[in-house]
């Protein structure tokens, strides 16, 4: 047995965009220019790995009493060792936290910083403010009393901005716990900017909490039960090549034909026609009855060879309908329809026979073999070229059925506890993609645009389509903790042609991406190597 993922599965919903860096700013209004404090630091790419800590803990962030490293879940971490983009930067005391885990692989980090740490940042924020304000009678970048600096300046503006200070140095050293496995945009201080700051001007200190989603355990069920993974594979029989190519060949030689008007007698197998069509539900309370507009199309033209791929009975109830006639019948949509919303519903339809033809084809012969298949001389060469192709579109389809049969496998087989910050990401691409779609096949005004795109309408879509994304997701996260217990790797060239084939699909689907995160992507999720594996395993086993 092979796996494969499929190139059609949009790379971004990776769940492994894990945090690269963190932006943090507190806004405040004031009328005098401040500095611009923005907080950001550096994580470790991610890898996956077990969370065993306890449900919550605290923990003091200093310099270790020895060199040794530290062991299990223990965090006695220097504050002058943990790497602050651009620089690494020395607290002067330490500043406790305390964890807590909470569901949806959710952290919360209460912080707790002392008054020496907020002296430090106040001193820090008022040499700024010297080196920047431009005070009469004080020439720039001297020392001004701070009296001075403070009236002229703003004492709530000093206060503003040394909060912002204490953060932008203490959110690094506490975030250090989940270093490397915090997701990206994940990270948010809870705690109200205006509360920081009054406790900061009543009590010297700051005390502040930020909730941060972390990089979800993957338990399987069995352990290690990916290895001996058994499934049947069950491939539609539209999908046989054979019966494809004479479909093809069939289609090719109606193109090739002309459609003439009938007017002395009714549709029969083989013919056009062009239908009006509408339908309601059926109910005994006639207040009930509702339409299907779904169901209803205008000027619908219909290949009666084609009667396959309508609702049952539809064909055999307008056999021998004559142009100008209406005919009116009940249909029931069979459970497995295509459209949920239509499975097991009884519809009465009306059907308006606007114009009927019949096809005149030339015969079938080597002399017709160009104009089939431009390149064929005979009609065995247009045959043999058509057969080829469908192969290989058969093989394609078995290896897509192969890849969704296990990976719905997979997916029953891990206990994760999804966070909810990738839970959104991953529906809003979902999102986004379906409206690039509807875009693609029929023009929105900006109103109706705006109304598909407002946070009600993806909302309503998240919660919906609850159980698909997290199936998506499961997936997702199970082969990249495959990938990662099996230490799979692959070839620069294997790298580059997958990420190729990411950016074309990207394109094809006229969705934004960034080259260098389908990059990181493609690194987790190697079609090429997870075929590989699996290729691996089915021999060891048999």
């Amino acid at each position: 047995m092979e796996l494969c993922i499929s190139s059609t599965s949009p790379l971004s919903s990776n769940p492994s965009r894990f945090l690269d860096s963190i932006s943090c700013k507190a806004s405040t209004s004031t009328s005098t220019a401040l500095p611009t404090l923005s907080l950001q630091f550096q994580h470790a790419s991610f890898g996956p790995r077990i969370l065993s800590s306890p449900p919550a803990r605290t923990h003091r962030l200093r310099q270790p009493l020895s060199s040794s490293p530290s062991n299990g879940r223990r965090f006695a971490v220097s504050a002058s060792s943990v790497a602050v983009a651009p620089e690494k930067d020395r607290l002067p005391a330490d500043i406790e936290v305390t964890e807590v885990q909470e569901p949806n692989s959710r952290v919360r980090l209460s912080v707790e910083v002392p008054p020496v740490v907020c002296e430090d940042c106040y001193r820090r924020v008022i040499k700024e403010f010297m080196k920047q304000a431009k005070i009469p009678g004080f020439r720039p970048g001297k020392n001004v009393p701070e009296s001075i600096l403070l009236s002229y300046v703003g004492k709530q503006n000093v206060q503003k901005a040394t909060v912002e200070s204490i953060l932008k140095r203490t959110l690094p050293h506490a975030m250090s716990s989940v270093s490397g496995q915090a997701l990206k945009d994940s990270v948010r201080i809870v705690t109200k900017f205006s509360e920081m700051e009054n406790t900061y001007i009543s009590l010297g200190s700051l005390r502040y909490d930020v909730i941060v989603d972390v990089a979800p355990e993957v338990k399987w069920i069995p352990e290690d039960g990916y290895k001996s993974l058994k499934i049947v594979v069950e491939i539609d029989s539209e999908i046989d090549a054979q019966r494809a190519c004479q479909q093809e060949l069939r289609r090719r030689h109606k193109s090739l034909g002309t459609l003439r008007i009938i007017t002395d007698r009714g549709l029969q197998i083989g013919d056009v026609v062009v239908l009006d069509i509408s339908a309601t539900t059926i109910d005994q309370d006639e207040s009930n009855v509702k339409n299907i507009p779904s169901a209803e199309s205008k000027g619908f033209h219909f290949d009666t060879e084609d009667g396959d791929k309508l609702i049952p009975g539809f064909l055999d109830s307008i056999i021998g309908i004559q142009r100008g006639e209406t005919k009116s019948f009940p249909l029931f949509f069979p459970d497995n329809w295509n459209q949920e919303n239509l499975r097991g519903v009884h519809a009465q339809f009306t059907v308006e026979c606007k114009e009927l033809f019949y096809r005149e084809l030339p015969e079938l012969d080597d002399l017709l073999a160009e104009k089939l298949l431009p390149g064929c001389t005979s009609l065995k060469q247009v045959e043999d070229s058509l057969l080829q192709r469908c192969l290989e579109v058969e093989q394609t389809a078995k290896d897509q059925a192969t890849d969704n049969a296990i990976l719905d496998q997979l997916s029953k087989m891990v206990e994760i506890d999804i966070p909810r910050s990738l839970f959104e990401e991953q529906g809003r691409q979902f999102y986004g993609a379906q409206l690039l779609q509807i875009q693609a096949n029929m023009k929105l005004n900006e109103q109706q645009l705006a109304s598909l795109s407002s946070p009600k309408a993806v909302n309503e879509y998240l919660e919906n389509q609850k159980e698909n994304i997290t199936h998506v997701i499961k997936q997702n996260l199970a082969v990249g903790d495959i990938f990662r217990r099996e230490n799979l790797r692959f070839s620069t060239d294997e790298l580059v042609k997958e990420v190729e084939d990411s950016i074309a699909e990207f394109k094809r689907h006229k969705q934004e991406y960034d080259e260098e995160r389908v990059r990181e992507q493609v690194s987790v999720f190697s079609t090429v190597m997870f075929r590989r594996f699996w290729r691996a395993q089915r021999c060891l086993s048999g």
